[in-house]
């Protein structure tokens, strides 16, 4: 059976030799992930910093689409996660399939409502002119990528609830590699035989591997033991688990929408400055992508750990796997952040030459590097509350930090103390600051209504 042997129980061994098999192989993924964008933004220069600058706003706009397949992977690991930890393996089969199900419901339903809402997001946050273009043709021939990217990320939210990390791992890096071929052959053709794509090429490469990472991961989902003799009448909706599945779902969904329209935000006030200001920002979170990739891995493994255990009803287990969470994820911010203060006009240099597009990204970077750590702790604390099931909650501190704070918070740097662009990357470290104490009164609170406490000895 594919994948059978990659299932793991994580209520028993020790907490550290789960999170190095669990986040080692996830933060591989992220890295290849990451570097799949950064393949795009680089034959995007090779086009134009126009070219740049349109993707950064078509991808943001993607990305708000992509809130739901975050969501219901999310909602996959921490449900299915903890009918493991109960031993109900019937239950997880039941989440497992319905949830699949609710996916492609919510993918065909989505592909719909995109044509019209990432247009009209990509014209609120850019000028009229070559970049806005290049942004709404990227958008709309990525829209035939979310049934790859939704349907990758739900089934991987099962595998991930199982302990099985390595198999996105393995699709991620195969479609890098992909890409790096895909991208140009679709961009510039092939002379005389295939006419090139130009820009949409970037777009096309996009839907094609993703699609593939798709087909991988759910032919390792349907090879688990518990996926066995499915019939098509168990994909008939269940309202009552797509309700469960919902509950679960939808907050983490609706935060990740908020942190995503915080881009549009950001790039609101970043269009005053110019296009280049806007392909800054866009290379710059590349960067910062890669910084937070061991911390993506960790923090994303915490969610099976924790829940598995609090299916288990180990509470003990899962205030143990928090706080080596957080002591592993301070170590690597103790790296992570000189090395982005001293090397962000090297690695912005890597995708551009423009000097004003460097300058502006360098100056972003030099700011992150002191929010680095509070990520981490956002990260996992979110982590932690979706595995006890309570999503809710990751929602009100991403519709303050990522909504109110960011707007209130850049609105008065720029418009209010005149920090020019500055400004901007003040604003959203405030957020991200007052957006942790919040999270950390938070997560002190539901712990001690389900878990009995987060300080308990």
């Amino acid at each position: 059976m594919a994948g059978a042997s990659l299932d793991r129980d994580l209520t028993t061994g020790t907490i550290g030799s789960h999170f190095k098999a669990l986040a080692v192989p996830a933060a591989i993924g992220m890295l290849f992930s990451t570097l799949y964008n950064v393949v795009d933004v680089y034959f995007a220069g090779m086009i134009s910093t126009q070219a740049q600058a349109g993707l950064a706003v078509g991808f943001q706009a993607f990305f708000i689409n992509m809130a739901v397949g975050f969501g219901l992977g999310a909602a996959m690991g921490a449900l299915v996660g903890k009918a493991k930890g109960g031993r109900d393996e019937g239950r997880a089969r039941l989440l497992a399939v319905q949830g699949i199900g609710l996916g492609v419901l919510l993918t065909a339903a989505l592909m719909v409502i995109a044509v019209w809402l990432g247009p009209a997001l990509i014209t609120l946050v850019s000028e009229p002119g070559e970049y806005r273009d290049a942004g709404i043709s990227y958008f709309m021939w990525l829209i035939l990528a979310l049934p790859g990217f939704l349907l990758a990320y739900g089934g991987n939210g099962v595998l991930q609830a199982r302990g099985d990390t390595k198999s996105l791992q393995r699709a991620l890096v195969v479609a890098f590699f992909a890409n790096v071929g895909l991208n140009p052959l679709f961009i510039f053709g092939i002379p005389g035989v295939v006419p090139g794509m130009g820009f949409n090429g970037i777009a096309f490469s996009t839907v094609v591997s993703q699609t593939g990472v798709m087909l991988y991961i759910l032919y390792q989902l349907f090879g688990r033991k518990i996926m066995q003799g499915l019939r098509l009448a168990d994909f008939v909706p269940d309202v009552e688990v797509y309700r469960v599945v919902l509950r679960q779902m939808l907050p983490t969904s609706l935060s990740i929408a908020v942190m995503f329209m915080t881009g549009f935000v950001i790039q609101y006030y970043l269009k005053e400055f110019g296009g280049s200001a806007v392909a800054a920002y866009g290379i710059a979170l590349r960067v910062e992508q890669i910084m937070l990739l061991p911390v993506l891995g960790m923090t994303g493994a915490l969610l099976p750990i924790a829940a598995q255990n609090f299916g288990a009803n180990d509470h003990a287990r899962v205030r143990e796997a928090v706080f080596y969470c957080w002591k592993l994820g301070f170590l690597m911010m103790l790296v992570a952040c000189p090395v982005l203060w001293f090397g962000a006009e090297w690695a912005m240099g890597l995708f551009t030459s423009d000097p004003e597009v460097i300058r502006v990204g360098v100056s972003y970077l030099h700011v992150d590097g002191f929010v680095l750590p509070f990520y981490m702790m956002l990260f996992s604390i979110n982590s932690f509350l979706q595995a006890l099931q309570k999503p809710i909650w990751t929602l009100w501190i991403g519709v303050y930090r990522q909504g109110i704070a960011v707007a209130l918070f850049v609105f008065l740097f720029v418009r209010v103390w005149e920090f020019d662009v500055w400004g901007v990357w003040f604003g959203v470290a405030v957020a991200v600051i007052s957006g942790w104490v919040l999270a950390m009164w938070v997560a002190q609170k539901v712990a001690r209504d389900v878990i009995g406490g987060l300080w308990v000895r």
